[in-house]
């Protein structure tokens, strides 16, 4: 990364205030959409003040087993990343990580500039939103530039905030318990994709890569490729 663009980086995320965060917590089995309300200065221009909405559409949280993520740390490491590894793979049964990913809706995105400074906007903006009773609704301040990343440290903090509840919610589902050597909930959502793929033969290529994803191909590379030569009939 080039130094202006880690500066620029570091100094967004320095600079982003969470005014009003989503009280619900991210669906643990389906699509949260979260109504973001961003807040920030115009550079060198006195009294106005952009206000960006938008969506943030936060996918269902996917379980990674610990040999996946293993094989993920190691890129770009070298072998002080070895013992941290060995335990993950001792621990196996007793580590839940979670994978969360979002989409940016921009469809539904607009902004509007307002001549008046940030505090009265923020003020005006989080006093109407908080009248709505939105439990996905946020309110942020953040930089004109780059005010993406001031959405990414928004999503990483209800991440944060969700992720023991939907841990929870998958043990009391038994998602993690052991299924042949793969957690429960990962068993179930391969033989979905397996599913989606007979009907839909394009989703092939996405099964491989989920399959590979989870290190898990060679346990189903033979019904992998038997559906492969179905679908190719």
């Amino acid at each position: 990364m080039k130094e202006k663009s880690l500066f620029d980086f570091w100094y967004a995320v320095n600079n982003t205030e969470i005014i009003l965060m989503p009280s619900h917590h991210l669906e643990t089995f389906g699509t949260t959409v979260l109504n973001y309300h961003l807040i920030s200065e115009l550079m060198d221009t006195v009294n106005q003040t952009r206000v960006r909405e938008g969506r943030l559409q936060a996918h269902r949280p996917q379980i990674i087993t610990p040999a996946a993520y293993s094989k993920t740390i190691l890129e770009g490491f070298g072998d002080e990343a070895k013992n941290y590894v060995d335990w993950l793979k001792e621990h196996e049964k007793e580590i839940h990580i979670l994978q969360y990913g979002y989409t940016l809706k921009k469809e539904v995105f607009s902004e509007n500039v307002i001549s008046e400074n940030i505090k009265t906007v923020t003020e005006k903006v989080h006093n109407e939103i908080k009248k709505k009773s939105d439990p996905f609704s946020a309110v942020l301040i953040g930089v004109d530039t780059p005010w993406d990343v001031c959405l990414v440290k928004l999503f990483w903090e209800v991440i944060r905030f969700s992720a023991g509840t939907n841990i929870r919610e998958m043990q009391r589902q038994q998602m993690f318990e052991d299924d042949g050597g793969i957690p429960r909930g990962i068993r179930k959502e391969i033989e979905e994709a397996f599913l989606a793929t007979s009907k839909d033969p394009s989703l092939i290529k996405h099964l491989g890569n989920k399959l590979q994803q989870y290190g898990v191909f060679e346990q189903y590379q033979d019904r992998f490729f038997s559906l492969v030569k179905t679908v190719r009939r």
